[in-house]
């Protein structure tokens, strides 16, 4: 079985041969991309008037390689992707329009120390061990949401400072991505109940647990870079207010955190909990940190 190296070189090489013909006047380039968490390689076509093009991840491609030692098998799936997201590259992006970005700029959060290279090349501002950087919306749909990162070049296209950024993703992730506070056990519930389960029986599973004891998911309606509505203090304030204690907030992941009642435990157990959660159960490009938050009620403020 090759190495990483080698395969990257290979698939390099070869999969323009398994591309449909009307690419062959194109060339594949090979490129770092900075995702949460990680940098991957990038692998995407290039020619005369091509404005987008798809990126493939050699470094997927080299897991599913790991698995199944078939190389011809992951070039074909490669290519068909390939040639699957060109024709539908048109509707991807749209061009650099003021108005439309306005709309559509949202907030997301990462960990600071393991996205330094991104958050280099990027407007972001901390929030403790964390940043917040952000996403210009392309599309929403039941299938799912397409949006690209604003990376300083992006911002100077646009003419926004991240002040200007900011400001209109305050306004439009509440407006676009509504955060959600759920009881544990009403998500549980529902996960039971889309797979088939009678709510009777769901109900009887999950059994009564007092308010002061529950779980708490905070995210938004879609349940995509969720994490961020814990920077909403009116849904901490609420929660808090209802349970009559302080809140401890613990990342689950980029797209959710839990909340419990600050009389649940000590927050260094918490903690030692969320580390190794993250290191079993999460995956590196959804973790989003090992601490532990506190939501003071009377203060209302999250440190």
């Amino acid at each position: 079985m090759m190495n990483y190296e080698i395969f990257k070189e290979v698939v390099t090489e070869k999969l323009m041969d398994y591309l449909p013909e009307e690419y062959h006047d194109m060339k594949l380039k090979v490129c770092p991309v900075d995702k949460v968490n990680m940098t991957m390689d990038g692998l995407s076509l290039v020619g005369d008037g091509v404005r987008i093009s798809p990126t493939i991840y050699i470094n997927s491609m080299y897991e599913n390689y790991q698995k199944t030692d078939d190389l011809q098998g992951e070039l074909v799936s490669a290519a068909k992707a390939m040639d699957e997201a060109m024709k539908a590259a048109p509707g991807i992006l749209p061009s650099v329009d003021l108005e439309n970005a306005k709309e559509n700029i949202v907030f997301q959060l990462i960990n600071t120390e393991q996205n330094k290279q991104m958050l280099a090349d990027a407007p972001n501002r901390q929030f403790q061990d964390l940043s917040i950087i952000y996403r210009w919306v392309v599309k929403v749909e039941d299938a799912g949401v397409q949006s690209t990162v604003i990376h300083n070049s992006l911002a100077k296209q646009l003419g926004f400072s991240e002040e200007e950024l900011f400001k209109l993703a305050v306004e439009n992730t509440r407006r676009i991505f509504p955060p959600t506070v759920k009881n544990m056990n009403e998500v549980i519930r529902d996960m039971f109940m889309k797979d088939g389960m009678p709510p009777e029986i769901a109900d009887m599973m999950i059994g009564e647990m007092p308010p002061e004891n529950a779980m708490y998911v905070i995210s938004n309606n879609r349940g995509i870079n969720g994490a961020i509505s814990m920077l909403y203090e009116n849904e901490l304030h609420t929660l808090a207010e209802n349970l009559e204690t302080d809140l401890y907030i613990m990342p689950s992941s980029i797209h959710e955190v839990i909340a419990v009642s600050s009389d649940m435990g000590d927050p260094n157990e918490l903690a030692q909990m969320v580390a190794e959660i993250n290191m079993d159960q999460v995956s590196l490009d959804e973790r989003l940190s090992n601490q532990v938050y506190h939501y003071d009620k009377d203060l209302r403020k999250l440190s």
